[in-house]
């Protein structure tokens, strides 16, 4: 006997005895419904069949049979077998999203990844650990943004390459993200350059205490708030506060989009048959960041927007490394091991011994300023595009 004919044959037995006991006037119908679990209208409804059919009347005739709301079992063979041939890295819910969009498959994800686990496929999720609460987000988009990158193989047959992520805090919108060999100043710089062109500027960026991005005198301690790094004498000139997190706790949402982002994006990089950084970063900003927003972010709790428009001359010159050099006698400008000579200038015969500008922009160009003329420029070197571009 199964165990479904043994759980109503124990009902069964329990309705008879309550059923004695109303009889002898012993329980009101009231009673006897509430002892059973049921209200005085069922109550009476199985007192009449057990009156004229006995047990058998109280019987469940869907027992033994199957439901007609079964899901096609064909149907989830096939699902098990694309997981097997194409997607057995993918989380179910990532999976599921792919069956449907690309396979035409019709079951929920809820009956899916309850055959999965049932086939041996996947594993039930761990239990949760105790509720933690969350902080909570800025009320308006363009309030504050995170900043963070993260080092994984995000390319199949690779090794690991460093995603930089620029998102806002109000909507988990991504408003940037890029790979590139190793995170640092100028990659901080291209993240906020492409957020704030696309966007414009916001209030205030969150990020962890790394030395690009801010000078920290005691090891694990406060940041310096005199000495600034490149990207903190950036945000400051735009008038954006740069504020740092103290442990990986407060970094809780960049962590959570990085998990998400390497349960997914690996995943699809590798769909695509993409082992190229170059066309990794086309197929992130084209393809994959904006399926991302559509599906995670959120609505800002206050609809009023911080973002605030800004046009790029107003700040591509701020975005970049800056450093004054001397000029030397041969009117070259030293630089990362770089000799750059300065050009023919109607301003003055030449700039030997005088103090100059020197900017360096996120993609590796230069150019140089005596006060406020820009008098020379330089493309990015190779070195500088097949580092950026470098693939493991």
């Amino acid at each position: 006997m199964g165990p479904a004919l043994i759980r109503q044959e124990i009902r069964i037995m329990r309705f008879e005895e309550i059923l004695s006991r109303h009889e002898r006037r012993e329980l009101s119908q009231l009673e006897a419904a509430e002892i059973l679990g049921m209200d005085e209208r069922t109550f009476r409804r199985w007192r009449d069949r057990y009156r004229e059919e006995g047990a058998a009347g109280l019987l469940d005739g869907r027992i033994g049979k199957p439901s007609p709301h079964r899901a096609d079992e064909s149907e989830l063979e096939r699902a098990r077998a694309l997981w097997e041939e194409m997607y057995g890295d993918f989380t179910v819910k990532h999976f599921h999203e792919k069956l449907v969009e690309q396979h035409g498959y019709k079951l929920g994800y809820t009956t899916t990844r309850v055959a999965l686990q049932r086939s041996g496929h996947v594993q039930p999720a761990k239990r949760r650990g105790a509720h933690r609460r969350k902080r909570p987000r800025r009320p308006m988009a363009g309030m504050m943004l995170h900043q963070d990158a993260s080092s994984h193989a995000w390319l199949a047959g690779a090794a690991p390459l460093d995603l930089v992520v620029t998102m806002d805090d109000a909507t988990s919108e991504i408003t940037s993200a890029f790979l590139v060999a190793e995170e640092g100043t100028a990659s901080s710089f291209r993240g906020l350059a492409e957020t704030i062109h696309a966007k414009g500027l916001f209030c205030a960026l969150y990020t962890d205490r790394g030395s690009h991005y801010f000078h920290t005198p005691e090891a694990g301690g406060k940041v310096s708030k005199t000495q600034l790094t490149q990207v903190d004498r950036a945000l400051a000139e735009l008038g954006i506060e740069h504020i740092p997190a103290y442990s990986p706790e407060a970094r809780g949402r960049s962590e959570r989009l990085f998990r998400t982002l390497q349960d997914r994006l690996v995943n699809e990089l590798a769909l695509a048959g993409i082992t190229n950084i170059d066309l990794a970063n086309r197929f992130i900003a084209e393809v994959y960041i904006p399926d991302h927003n559509k599906r995670f972010a959120v609505p800002p709790e206050d609809p009023t927007s911080a973002w605030v428009s800004c046009r790029p001359e107003q700040w591509r010159d701020i975005l970049c490394c800056r450093e004054t050099r001397q000029v030397a006698n041969d009117n070259t400008v030293h630089w990362q091991g770089r000799r750059l000579q300065i050009p023919p200038s109607r301003l003055r015969p030449h700039f030997a011994k005088t103090k100059v500008r020197l900017n360096e922009y996120p993609d590796g160009a230069i150019a140089i300023f005596w006060g406020p003329h820009r008098i020379a420029d330089f493309p990015p070197t190779e070195e500088a595009n097949s580092s950026r571009s470098e693939a493991a």
